[in-house]
C-alpha cells in the first residue's frame, strides 16, 4: 500500500518517530513535510534526534496567516497527491498541515487516517480546535489516543471508523525520557539544578499576539519566585520584541531565556523540573508522561484527563491562581491515561 503522510510542526515530528518505521516495514510511506516549522531546532534536529524518516518532499510552506497559510498548503498539496496517487493519507493532530492534507485527500476521495482524533478543548476561537474538528469529520479512519476521545467522536456521529489505539507520544516518551533525564547538559546550560526550576513555554496565538494578553503573560513570567526556564518559540520572541518587553524577561535574574530546543534537549529539562507552566497541548500532555506537575495557562484543554488525575490545573493567565497551583502537591498516583507505549503498531494495524 501507498501511503502519504503530511507533517509539518514539532509534535508531528515526534509522532513519526512512533509510526514511520514500523509503517516502512508494511507499505510504502511518502513523508511529506509542509515546511510549516522552518526553524532548525523546531524541525531539522528532530529527525536527527529521533531518527524520524527524513522527508521525501518538503513544501517550504511558512509564515502567513492561518487561512493564508492553509491555502497555500492546499494549492501543492492536491496537485502532490495527483502525481503520487497513494492508497492513504495519513494526519496527525490538529495542524494547518493536517486540514490541508485530510481536507485535499478527501476531495482526491483518498481515504484519511487521522492520528490523534477525537480530542477536544470545546474552544471555537482556537485554530486548532477548527482543524481537528474538520478533519476528524472528513477522515475514514479516526484513531484515538483516548477513551475521552472515543467518547466525543461517538457524540458527533463522525462517519469514519472509530478506534482506540493509544497515544503514540507514549511510545516516544518511554523510549526516550530515560535518556534525556540522565543528561544534565542542558539543564547546566540554563543554570538550573534538576527538581528546583520551573520549565515554561508559549506560544499560543490568543496570548501573544494580544499585546493586552501578552502583557499579562509576561507579569506572570516575572512573579514566579524561583528559578524559571524559557526556551523562547520565534513567535513569541518576535512579539515580546516588538512590544519592547523582551528586556524585562532577560533582566529578571530568576529567569533564563533559551532559543527553541530540539526534542532531547527539551526532554532533559521537562524530566527534571519542578513543575511545567505552559499553553502548550502537546506539552500538557509530556509533563503527565514525565510525571511533572502542570500550571496551564488557559482556561480550556484537549487534555482533560490530565486535569481530572490532578496533575494539571488550567489557570488562564491569572497570576495569583498560577503562582499557588505551582505550589499544589499532584496525587500520589498518575494512572495510564494514554497507553502502554504500543500505539504505533496498532497504528499500523489499524491502517492494513
Amino acid at each position: 500500500m501507498k501511503i502519504v503522510t503530511v507533517i509539518g510542526n514539532r509534535p508531528q515530528f515526534v509522532k513519526a518517530a512512533a509510526v514511520s518505521r514500523l509503517l516502512r516495514e508494511r507499505h510504502d510511506e511518502v513523508l511529506v513535510h509542509t515546511g510549516q516549522h522552518h526553524d532548525d531546532e523546531l524541525s531539522t534536529i528532530f529527525f536527527e534526534e529521533l531518527s524520524v524518516p527524513r522527508p521525501d518532499l518538503e513544501l517550504h510552506i511558512a509564515g502567513g496567516t492561518n487561512t493564508d497559510q492553509t491555502g497555500r498548503m492546499l494549492a501543492d498539496i492536491g496537485p502532490l497527491l495527483a502525481r503520487e496517487r497513494p492508497d492513504v493519507v495519513l494526519v496527525y493532530g490538529d495542524t494547518n498541515s493536517t486540514l490541508a492534507g485530510g481536507l485535499a485527500a478527501a476531495q482526491a476521495t483518498i481515504p484519511v487516517v487521522h492520528i490523534e482524533a477525537g480530542m477536544r478543548s470545546f474552544d471555537r476561537t482556537m485554530p486548532e480546535e477548527l482543524n481537528r474538528v474538520l478533519t476528524d469529520h472528513l477522515s475514514d479512519v479516526l484513531l484515538c489516543p483516548s477513551q475521552t476521545a472515543v467518547d466525543n467522536l461517538r457524540r458527533e456521529g463522525v462517519a469514519g471508523r472509530v478506534e482506540l489505539v493509544g497515544d503514540v507520544m507514549v511510545d516516544v516518551a518511554m523510549l526516550f525520557q530515560p535518556r534525556a533525564k540522565a543528561d544534565l547538559g542542558p539543564l547546566r546550560d540554563a543554570g538550573v539544578a534538576p527538581g528546583e526550576f520551573v520549565l515554561a513555554t508559549s506560544h499560543r496565538a490568543a496570548n501573544v499576539d494580544d499585546p493586552v494578553r501578552l502583557r499579562r503573560l509576561v507579569d506572570l513570567l516575572l512573579a514566579v519566585g524561583e528559578p524559571l526556564v524559557l526556551p523562547l518559540h520565534p513567535r513569541t520572541g518576535a512579539r515580546l520584541d516588538a512590544a519592547g518587553w523582551l528586556d524585562e524577561l532577560q533582566a529578571a535574574e530568576h529567569v533564563s531565556l533559551t532559543p527553541p530546543l530540539g526534542y532531547m534537549a527539551f526532554t532533559s529539562l521537562l524530566t527534571n523540573a519542578r513543575a511545567v507552566l505552559t499553553d502548550s497541548g502537546g506539552v500538557q500532555k509530556e509533563a503527565y508522561l514525565a510525571a511533572a506537575p502542570c500550571v496551564t495557562m488557559r482556561d480550556t484543554t484537549e487534555w482533560v484527563e490530565t486535569v481530572e488525575a490532578g496533575w494539571n490545573v488550567l489557570v488562564d493567565l491569572d497570576a495569583d491562581a498560577a503562582l499557588s497551583a505551582l505550589h499544589h502537591t499532584p496525587p500520589s498516583e498518575r494512572p495510564q491515561l494514554y497507553g502502554d507505549g504500543r500505539a504505533g503498531e496498532r497504528v499500523v494495524a489499524a491502517i492494513g
